[in-house]
């Protein structure tokens, strides 16, 4: 395994003790850990699924827009907090691994140091929720 940047390990136990659903990303943009919450609302446990390259998690799991159409993956939140180091934020339709449909808002955020860039968090809610629980 590869020795991951102190931020993204920090990242990570922050989100292991979040109940809302976060995904964490490098800054490739490669998927290094999704927290239990997220787990459950895309029917896969991080475990079982693994770290992943960055265009496969953007279409695994959808995302889709207010039409059911696949939604680029340049236009992802997370994408964008990784590549432009902003915050980006949007509303959309994922699809678990048993087929469900949820629409949910994400926001992301790069996780920028003095070296630069070390990837970017999503957080996830069901659509119109603002009350942190992530459920």
């Amino acid at each position: 395994m590869t020795q991951r940047p102190l931020e993204l390990i920090l990242a990570r136990n922050l989100m292991s003790a979040l109940s809302t659903p976060a995904f964490l990303v490098d800054e490739g943009g490669l998927l290094v850990f999704y927290n239990e919450a997220a787990g459950a609302l895309l029917g896969k446990r991080f475990e079982e699924l693994g770290t992943v390259g960055a265009e496969e998690w953007g279409s695994m799991f959808g995302p889709f827009d207010g039409n059911g159409e696949p939604i680029p993956y340049d236009e992802l939140p997370l994408v964008v907090a990784v590549r432009n180091g902003r915050p980006a934020h949007a509303d959309f339709e994922i699809s678990s691994a048993d087929g469900a449909r949820h629409q949910v808002e994400v926001s992301a955020f790069p996780i920028l140091t003095a070296h630069g860039s070390q990837g970017a968090i999503a957080v996830f809610w069901p659509a119109g929720s603002h009350d942190g629980a992530g459920r």
